[in-house]
């Protein structure tokens, strides 16, 4: 069986001190899920795989056991090159990712070229109420429309978001932090009218501030939008 190779090259690739490192890091996961394998291997190995026609079998043993399958498993769907195939393998795994470093790191290249198809899924999944499955939706909006595909719409669909969790709000910050960054006429706005939660809105600040993208003179500016 394909997953049992996987796990035994994976295990050899561990690194017991990178181990105990990034478990540190991702506090959500227990530490005797993690192996340790480092992120470059955890991609050249992907690469490996994703060329197999029998990948299909790990891809759908799902849940994994351990952290380093489920990175193996998002760095394997970032490389899929047909879109339709991508977005269903997207859909498969999502439920199952459960930190925020795995959730961060599935980036599908082939999404940038599929931005009107992929906009509802994008509405579905930041309306899931579930955390890494929204959060991987405002990702994307981070990611792929802040530029030249940019709507004021996009915005206000992350600042309407309703979350206490912690790596919904702070992904959040990250996006308007992002958007000051980017889309600064735009996304000032929703700082000055105080349209997110007070936590959000002074840690998007500190983030727009501790950017080097962001002008020194607007930077001071936000400083003065603090809220206590």
């Amino acid at each position: 069986m394909i997953q049992n190779e996987i796990r035994q090259r994976l295990f050899g690739l561990c690194d017991p001190d990178y181990r105990d490192f990034q478990s540190k890091l991702i506090p959500t996961v227990g530490i005797d899920s993690v192996i340790g394998v480092r992120t470059p291997d955890l991609r050249n190995y992907a690469k490996e795989l994703s060329k197999r026609e029998d990948i299909c079998e790990f891809l759908n043993a799902l849940p994994h056991d351990h952290f380093d399958e489920n990175q193996l498993h998002a760095f394997i769907i970032s490389l899929t090159k047909d879109y339709a195939k991508c977005l269903e393998q997207v859909k498969v795994f999502l439920p199952y990712v459960d930190n925020w470093a795995t959730c961060d790191q599935m980036s599908p290249k082939v999404f940038k070229r599929h931005k009107s198809e992929l906009i509802p899924e994008i509405r579905s999944w930041i309306a899931s109420g579930k955390t890494y499955t929204v959060r991987f939706g405002i990702k994307l909006l981070m990611e792929h429309f802040l530029g030249d595909d940019f709507d004021i719409e996009y915005a206000r669909a992350v600042a309407e978001i309703d979350s206490d969790e912690y790596y919904v709000k702070m992904m959040i910050a990250w996006y308007f932090a992002t958007a000051l960054a980017k889309q600064y006429e735009s996304a000032i706005g929703f700082i000055e009218r105080g349209t997110l939660e007070p936590w959000t809105h002074n840690k998007a600040i500190q983030k727009a501030v501790e950017s080097f993208r962001v002008a020194p003179e607007r930077k001071e500016y936000l400083k003065t939008l603090r809220r206590k």
